[in-house]
């Protein structure tokens, strides 16, 4: 690591579209604030790997999902205010993008507060505004399955996309300025998504389609219709989304294949990433958060453009959520 590579990650606004560490700490009693060797993220790790922001989801697991969702995504949701309020010099709950740019200027870890999952939501309207006053700044609408909003991946069988219930739940977000992220959502509802929405949208963690045919990457049509209206999609370091067959030989190049596949696709201004940290299993490489220089080092060893690796750590999502959120 030259001296260059490291002033360009470091200098970088570094944004991490998705983790589900906080459910670390609070089923697993993993403090955040202190560094461990279990997991991928706490905060000493996020600031040792240069990540300026993280995307927090407070995910509902499958037995809380039909009974008590609303409940455990707000147990989740607590213990990122508690982070922020008992760690107040080295973290802050993001509610704008202000807070990111002080954030980084002071040297503190930024936290975004999402859903993973409209469960959570108890088919209220109602309820999505209280998270927002909550912090809740990202919606993933849906984690696979089906519930009162969309369907997930795995019904895609249906072909269900969007409820009516889901397309009031968009139109809300783009009213509150709540990000829309569309990875885990069947593909109808990918495309529901963006024809209801008035606002850009992400895929906070998913992968090509074209280099690794798992349900949920993104095929090429898709990539271009998120990046058509202004979107980005993150690529995932999960390693059965870059290698389905064997996932335990996935590594740190096929990371950079699907970004590289993505920027010959849809171009620069729509590429990001989004780890999926404490969420699965890595590429070989990426052992935790203190690795994420890596990807940086690789996208300059293979002559990739300082500008363009900017936008690829940071800046292109950092667009999405001056548009969205302000």
């Amino acid at each position: 690591m030259t001296n260059a590579f490291l002033s360009l990650h470091f200098d970088a606004l570094v944004i991490d579209g998705h983790c589900d560490s906080i459910g670390d700490q609070l089923e697993r009693k993993r403090w955040l604030g202190d560094r461990s060797r279990e997991g991928h993220v706490d905060l000493p790790r996020l600031r040792e790997g240069g990540v300026d922001v993280q995307f927090f989801a407070c995910y509902v697991p499958i037995p809380y999902q039909r009974h008590g969702a609303t409940t455990h995504a707000l147990e989740r949701l607590d213990q990122l205010h508690l982070l922020a309020e008992r760690l107040p010099d080295q973290f802050v709950l993001a509610r704008n993008t202000d807070d990111i740019l002080n954030a980084k200027a002071s040297g503190r870890v930024a936290g975004i507060a999402g859903l993973e999952g409209a469960e959570a939501l108890d088919a209220s309207i109602g309820v999505l505004r209280q998270f927002y006053r909550l912090g809740l700044r990202n919606l993933g609408l849906a984690w696979n399955h089906r519930n009162a909003a969309c369907d997930g991946v795995a019904e895609s069988r249906t072909n269900g996309g969007l409820t009516e219930f889901g397309v009031k739940v968009v139109e809300e977000c783009n009213q509150l300025g709540i990000i829309l992220d569309v990875s885990h959502l069947s593909p109808a509802g990918v495309a529901d998504v963006l024809e209801v929405s008035q606002q850009p949208i992400i895929a906070s963690h998913s992968n090509a389609r074209a280099l690794c045919d798992h349900p949920r990457n993104l095929t090429d049509a898709q990539l271009e219709a998120i990046a058509a209206r202004g979107g980005v999609i993150g690529v995932t370091f999960v390693d059965s989304f870059l290698n389905r067959a064997n996932p335990q030989e996935a590594s740190l190049d096929d990371i950079v294949a699907n970004i590289e596949h993505m920027l010959n696709v849809v171009g620069p201004d729509h590429v990001a990433l989004g780890s999926d940290f404490d969420g699965w299993t890595m590429a070989q490489e990426i052992t935790d958060a203190t690795c994420y220089p890596l990807i940086t080092q690789r996208l300059l060893e293979r002559g990739h453009d300082p500008k363009v690796i900017r936008q690829i750590l940071g800046e292109n999502l950092f667009r999405v959520m001056r548009i969205v959120m302000e």
